[in-house]
């Protein structure tokens, strides 16, 4: 019998033991919990102490510098309109009123939102979740990787996974797929015991996991599902294949209804005692999930749908003006190559071509196994669901950059099950020869990315080229008949290893020494760099001086009307006060309508307006406003060349 699985089996029928000598085994238990550095006693001495180092290593990248991490705005106004109310965390309201909801479901908000309730509104508690579900990812990307193979594969996976610079990015900031990586992760070890024991209570838990994980990014968490599916049904033992269907049926049907159950019950809800559902232009949490980030990721998007007012100038001009920088990387279009190089590239491209290596080497050795083969299936798993991400990432026709993070935990599994088998068989020509090719050519891989304008790209390809060099040239020199010596089995390889991990660890640092945040990438250019230092110093300055602001106002009434929820984030965020957004995110839903904003002006509760005026806004809320509100003259507020926003005074009188 295989190692892996020896180990396997193990591990899960010690999961299971329950001690006869209760007292006895509960001091021990105990102890054993007092000395949680210590690895188990079905573990190598290193293993724990050596988790617990790269995870302490992880956490303190996540959380360098914390209190200054660039916010998104829109989703920090979000979080911290939800610590307000629970009416508001319920429906995941954007703004403290309730008038409109997040354009996601809310999911990653609701812990953020608690994150806030419990310390206060501060930058780091927003981040601090973000932290520690990254944290934890690692720790259970070893778990679920050592229950198939061994320690030294969980390591090296979770290794992979808290060095990727992507990774990094993304739990850097106040971004839902944190917390949709965490519970795909866990969904995947869900699986993975689930296909180990046959159980069926663990196929429908990893199916309830994929259900939490739609709260956070709807129809992404589903995209992992046939690769769960897949390792079960392929490699559990139950003989019969019809019994095997039967428990994957039962587990999507537990799927379908985790997902679904809070989608459902806000749709019971009248209208007028909820948020108004952001990205639909019929108040549908439905056509907010399956249509504006479902088929519209594909099509001509929410300004398509009937209902919604045409976009204004302003907003094409603002998305315009993202694309030519850079910063919006839904400029880059859908390709093959999408994903490997430029900005995705910088994120993910890395350790890939050490990540099809170690796939084609596990296929290649794992060909002739059993069905019931756990590294097989493991392989089967992690290898769809880098298949179907990178071709969904691929094609679609816009995402972000961070979103590529949800490749990292497959990549990193490969990564840990090939560098485990390359390690036992170090001894074997072949192998060596193997290793040393991947190393040169990664090395050159990492050459081709770091761009020529990236100011260490020069120490970055000396360090890397160095390592390879030697790791190569040791490698190659073992060949020799005979030549099996320390330098062969052991200098060799590290020094190859350092070698292929050169690229990703030099940009994890780039991203930690400048304090990038998730919607960067490392080596952007200096101008995108600044923007986001710019951001959390402008953020630091301005909240005292919006704080004076709306001090002297009333709290029954809005600071201010801006045009998107997306432009009254950020004042939102700041202060925690009403910026009455209209338009939603997009600026096209009809909320608040235009009777609804005159009862609020006829209640004195809306007195400033700042209005888009040049070129003139669509918005129908706005429009009335020009109509029947007083311009105040000297008081502009600027928006990006060639705009204009104007302030507009009004007062109950302007209502009729």
């Amino acid at each position: 019998m295989p190692e892996g699985v020896q180990a396997v089996e193990h591990s899960v029928e010690s999961d299971d033991v329950v001690g006869a000598d209760a007292p006895t085994a509960g001091r021990a238990s105990w102890r054993r919990r007092l000395q949680f550095w210590r690895s188990p006693t079905d573990q190598p001495a290193w293993a724990r102490p050596a988790l617990l180092v790269v995870a302490a290593l992880c956490a303190l990248s996540y959380a360098w510098n914390i209190n200054n991490t660039p916010l998104e705005p829109f989703y920090g106004s979000a979080a911290r309109s939800m610590s307000e109310s629970w009416h508001n965390f319920i429906f995941g309201a954007v703004d403290p009123w309730g008038t409109v909801s997040v354009d996601k479901l809310p999911g990653a908000l609701w812990v953020q939102a608690l994150s806030l309730r419990i310390f206060g509104f501060h930058v780091w508690a927003i981040v601090l979740p973000q932290v520690i579900e990254g944290t934890l990812t690692v720790l259970v990307l070893y778990r679920v990787v050592r229950r198939v193979a061994n320690p030294l594969a969980g390591l090296i996976a979770a290794l992979v996974m808290a060095s990727s610079p992507i990774v990094i990015l993304l739990d850097h900031g106040n971004i839902s797929d944190s917390l949709l990586i965490l519970l795909l992760v866990l969904a995947a070890d869900a699986a993975t015991r689930a296909y180990l024991t046959g159980r069926l209570r663990s196929l429908v838990w990893a199916g309830v996991l994929v259900g939490f994980a739609f709260q956070t990014k709807m129809l992404q968490a589903w995209l992992v599902l046939p690769p769960l599916y897949l390792a079960y049904f392929v490699a559990a033992p139950a003989a019969s294949w019809l019994r095997r269907l039967g428990h994957v049926l039962l587990s999507a049907v537990a799927v379908v209804v985790v997902s679904l159950s809070w989608m459902t019950s806000v749709s019971l809800v009248p209208s007028a005692d909820r948020p108004y559902v952001d990205g639909s232009c019929n108040n549908s949490v439905f056509s907010q999930v399956f249509d504006y980030n479902g088929l519209s990721r594909l099509g001509p998007g929410l300004g398509a749908q009937h209902g919604c007012h045409p976009a204004s100038p302003e907003l094409i001009a603002l998305a315009r003006s993202a694309a030519r920088t850079g910063y919006n990387t839904g400029a880059i279009g859908p390709a093959a190559d999408r994903l490997l190089h430029g900005v995705f590239g910088h994120d993910d491209a890395w350790l890939l071509l050490p990540t099809i290596v170690a796939l084609a080497a596990l296929l290649i050795v794992q060909r002739k196994r059993p069905r019931t083969d756990a590294i097989r299936a493991a392989v089967l798993l992690w290898s769809t669901w880098l298949l179907i991400l990178f071709g969904f990432f691929s094609a679609g026709i816009f995402i972000n950059s961070y979103y590529v993070a949800a490749l990292v935990p497959a990549m990193a599994a490969l990564l840990g099950l090939g560098g485990a088998l390359a390690w036992e068989r170090r001894r074997v020509r072949r192998v060596r020869v193997v290793v040393a090719a991947t190393a040169a050519a990664t090395v050159t891989v990492t050459i081709a990315l770091v761009p020529g304008y990236a100011g260490v790209r020069n120490w970055v390809v000396a360090f890397a080229v160095a390592a390879g060099l030697l790791g190569v040239g040791v490698l190659l020199a073992s060949l020799r008949r005979g030549h099996d010596s320390v330098w062969a089995v052991t200098v060799g390889p590290v020094l190859a290893v350092i070698a292929m991990l050169m690229g990703t660890a030099w940009a994890s640092g780039v991203v930690v020494s400048q304090g990038l945040g998730s919607f960067n990438s490392p080596y952007e250019p200096a101008g995108l760099n600044q923007e986001t230092l710019k951001s959390v110093t402008d953020f630091n300055l301005d909240v005292p001086l919006l704080a004076q602001f709306v001090s002297v106002l009333p709290s029954s009434s809005a600071a201010d009307v801006f045009e998107t929820s997306q432009a009254a984030g950020f004042d939102i965020l700041a202060t925690g006060r009403e910026f009455l957004p209209v338009g939603g995110f997009t600026g096209v839903v009809p909320a608040p309508t235009v009777s609804q904003f005159e009862r609020l002006v006829a209640q004195g509760r809306i007195s400033r307006a700042t209005v888009t005026t040049q070129p003139l806004t669509r918005s129908p809320v706005l429009l009335w406003v020009m109509d029947h509100c007083r311009r105040v003259e000297g008081i502009a507020d600027p928006g990006p060349p060639p705009h204009t926003n104007t302030v507009y005074q009004c007062t109950p009188q302007d209502a009729p």
